[in-house]
């Protein structure tokens, strides 16, 4: 493919790094290819992530939490353990997963500026000692997505201090539309009310 030298347009790494120079070597410091023992002391404060997935209709990028220590567990360095409990049944990060097992994570603890990020490969397992590591009111997990860590590294605070993320003036309601209107404003036919009552 021909480039346009007068195009705007980034085609190319080399034309990137022209523009924005070398990372800083903290940001590569802080890389490794597995927990250690402070990184495993961050992740047991989280509850909440973010999971990202590529599979052969597309990409997948889904919000993940539960209680600390139900969310996901630290099997070793080199493992984490998800839960799937019964949801919507699309299955988007399931499916992806079975076709590309490449994922990542974004790790966050409420009030913390700071985001943990891990780059991996997954895999959707039935194993009956994953699962019932999970047990929720006598119920297992369907099934559990298994990580094999392959870089692990902490996100400065830049952007959520910027955005004011866990402000307390950010965490009062805002005016935003309810579930249900966005599901009206797809189906003109569907009743928010009774969806956003149940």
């Amino acid at each position: 493919m021909t480039s346009d030298n007068n195009s705007p347009d980034i085609t190319s790494v080399e034309q990137l790094r022209a523009l924005y120079g070398q990372p800083k070597s903290t940001s590569l410091q802080k890389q490794t290819d597995q927990l250690n023992a402070t990184y495993v002391l961050w992740l047991e404060q989280s509850s909440f992530f973010v999971l990202a997935s590529v599979g052969k209709d597309g990409i997948d990028c889904t919000p993940r939490g539960d209680a600390p220590g139900a969310a996901f567990k630290v099997i070793d360095n080199k493992t984490i353990v998800i839960p799937d409990r019964r949801g919507n049944n699309r299955l988007d990060s399931l499916t992806n997963i079975v076709h590309d097992p490449r994922i990542a994570l974004l790790f966050f603890i409420p009030g913390v500026d700071q985001s943990l990020r891990i780059i991996g490969n997954a895999t959707v397992t039935t194993d009956q000692q994953l699962l019932n590591r999970f047990t929720l009111e006598d119920k297992n997990p369907v099934t559990c997505i298994r990580i094999s860590i392959e870089a692990v590294y902490f996100q400065n605070a830049r952007a959520m201090s910027r955005s004011k993320l866990w402000k307390p003036a950010n965490s009062l309601m805002p005016s935003v539309p309810t579930p249900g209107e966005m599901i009206q404003s797809v189906n003109p036919e569907f009743d928010p009310e009774s969806y956003d009552a149940g």
